[in-house]
């Protein structure tokens, strides 16, 4: 007892080995094993050895500091993390170095961005040598910003790239923040403009944008367009302003109308011969029954035309379950489509995301128990699986019909092959970069670095 040393919720430590001199961590004896945020990880041999490489930021809030770093693999096992979702991750072996004392530990490699703490240190690692007091935070002691700088050095970031604009609503979320924080790091000027914040004046010779408070944004390089479906109509009209004024934009003012309207969107998709699961839309309530024959019967999915994210659509188990829902919809005067339930899918989904004609990252969703949709703000959880080259091309040539340049592309796997649920023109970026490890938002930055045809000055 006299020989342990007394932490409390979060301690400071560092990796010698790894160059990452300090990293806060979360303690926490209720988890097995230590992890680590990691990125861009890449496995390589040597000396016929499984190694890695990754990349870590090691300041909390903080994604200018980067540490690049490689081990060698002990082991690939799967873990199960606090929001129940279970992931393979490469296991390592570092000394760890805490109070002045040292000794080994073994580390997973995963994403911690959603995270609140850039490490989490488990049972294992603290096994004989230490005491948990709640109760305190860094009772070994605090580094400070002034340490921080010192130990990696100052990051200083020259603005001369491009003038960037987060068109948006809200600053907090965990995509806009990534979008922005990616810009910052490639030397970009970045804002966040809210939407509703923006007025603009229509003009044949000189049209213009104002933010509030007067400030004109007719310098912008580009926009990143990310329009909650509450503001489609004024979002839309604002991308369009830009486009007028020759500011580049993401996903045009076009390919966002389209994608938001749940009928247009499968009417052009259909179009080009692209599989969607059986659809029916009526306009009167008398056609219920027949509706319901369309799709091959009970059970099915019903869905409002305005829902996004999974809210406002419903599983009807039985026909008269889907006359009372179809009926009670119909009575709000509220548009809606029947579609068919596809019970193999087993409450899984793909989502692929694509920027530039090219998917860039892969998960497979799967419904919370008791849920029938495979949506991760439900609970749901979210794994990186592989792809075939049908649910590739489908994925591309979703995204190319609705004219999106980044897109989020819902499929789900049936008997008769892939088929389209969704695209989403504005993405979320969290379950995908948590899953996948990727920098989903540098990508994007670097798209629009691309179309622009900016390079970054090298010295």
């Amino acid at each position: 007892m006299e020989n342990k040393i007394i932490v409390g919720s979060a301690e400071w430590c560092g990796f010698p080995d790894l160059a990452i001199p300090a990293i806060k961590a979360r303690v926490d004896s209720g988890a097995k094993t230590s992890s680590i945020h990691a990125f861009n990880i890449s496995q390589f041999k040597r000396d016929n050895s499984p190694w890695v490489t990754f990349e870590v930021h090691p300041i909390q809030n903080e994604r200018r500091t980067v540490v690049r770093c490689e081990a060698a693999v002990i082991d690939r096992r799967n873990i199960k993390s606090s929001n129940g979702t279970t992931e393979k991750r490469f296991v390592i072996k570092t000394p760890i170095n805490i109070n002045n004392e040292t000794w080994d530990i073994e580390l997973t490699l995963t994403n911690r961005d959603s995270m609140g703490y850039r490490m989490l240190l488990g049972r294992e690692a603290m096994k004989d040598r230490m005491l948990v007091d709640p109760a305190t935070v860094s009772h070994l002691g605090q580094v400070s910003k002034k340490d921080l700088e010192k130990l990696y050095g100052k990051k200083e970031q020259t603005k001369t790239g491009l003038k960037i604009g987060v068109l948006a609503t809200n600053p907090k979320l965990y995509s806009n923040q990534r979008l922005l924080e990616a810009a910052v790091e490639r030397g970009h000027d970045v804002q966040f403009l809210n939407i509703q914040n923006c007025y603009m004046k229509m003009d044949s010779e000189m049209p213009e944008i104002h933010y509030r408070g007067g400030r004109l944004l007719n310098d912008l390089d580009a926009v990143i367009t990310r329009i909650r479906p509450s503001l489609t109509f004024y979002g839309c009209a604002l991308t369009r302003q830009f486009e007028s004024m020759g500011i580049y934009t993401t996903n045009s003012s076009t390919a966002v109308t389209q994608s938001r309207d749940k009928l247009f969107s499968l009417q052009l998709l259909i179009k080009k011969g692209l599989n969607i699961p059986t659809t029916g839309f009526a306009n009167s309530p008398t056609d219920t029954g027949e509706l319901i024959d369309m799709v091959g019967g009970a059970p099915l999915i019903v869905k409002l035309l305005e829902g996004t994210q999974g809210s406002g659509v419903v599983l009807a188990e039985t026909k008269k379950a889907a006359e009372s829902v179809i009926n009670a919809f119909k009575a709000l005067h509220a548009n809606l489509l029947v579609q068919e339930f596809v019970k193999e899918a087993d409450g899984k989904d793909l989502r692929c995301f694509v920027i530039d004609n090219k998917v860039v990252a892969t998960i497979e969703r799967t419904a919370a128990p008791g849920e029938f949709r495979a949506n991760l703000h439900l609970g749901g959880s979210a794994a990186v699986v592989k792809i075939s080259a049908k649910e590739r091309k489908l994925a591309l040539d979703a995204a190319k019909t609705l004219g999106l340049k980044v897109a989020g592309v819902d499929i789900i796997r049936s008997a008769k092959g892939p088929l389209l649920l969704e695209v989403n023109s504005s993405p979320g970026l969290e379950g995908i970069e948590t899953a996948t490890g990727k920098d989903i938002a540098g990508m994007i930055i670097s798209s629009i670095e691309k179309k622009l045809r900016w390079k970054r000055e090298l010295g």
